[in-house]
């Protein structure tokens, strides 16, 4: 099992969501940190970056990590539905 973190940013949108939705991500990144390869892979300027998604109430969202295979750990770095997700998760990368 590898070690879970997340960015600052990520946890703080996490704890405005509604509880069902924050169990369900609890239950993911479990999961992801069980087998975090299970996730699709992205390519081009976030190659490094895996996703996950899955639907809530007929809502769609996708979960953002990397993996630090030297150090065992899965590093959650974004949350939230599809549009502009990608957009805003290289900005947000970019930056910090």
């Amino acid at each position: 099992m590898y070690r879970q973190s997340a960015f600052k940013k990520y946890n703080r949108i996490k704890t405005k969501l509604p509880f069902p939705l924050r169990n369900q991500i609890n239950l993911i990144e479990d999961e992801i940190a069980l087998n975090p390869y299970s996730g699709e892979r992205k390519k081009g300027d976030l190659k490094e970056v895996f996703n996950k998604k899955f639907s809530l109430l007929g809502e769609v969202y996708l979960l953002a990590y990397k993996v630090d295979e030297r150090a065992r750990e899965v590093i959650f770095l974004a949350i939230g539905g599809h549009e502009n997700f990608y957009r805003d998760l290289k900005r947000y990368l970019k930056s910090g």
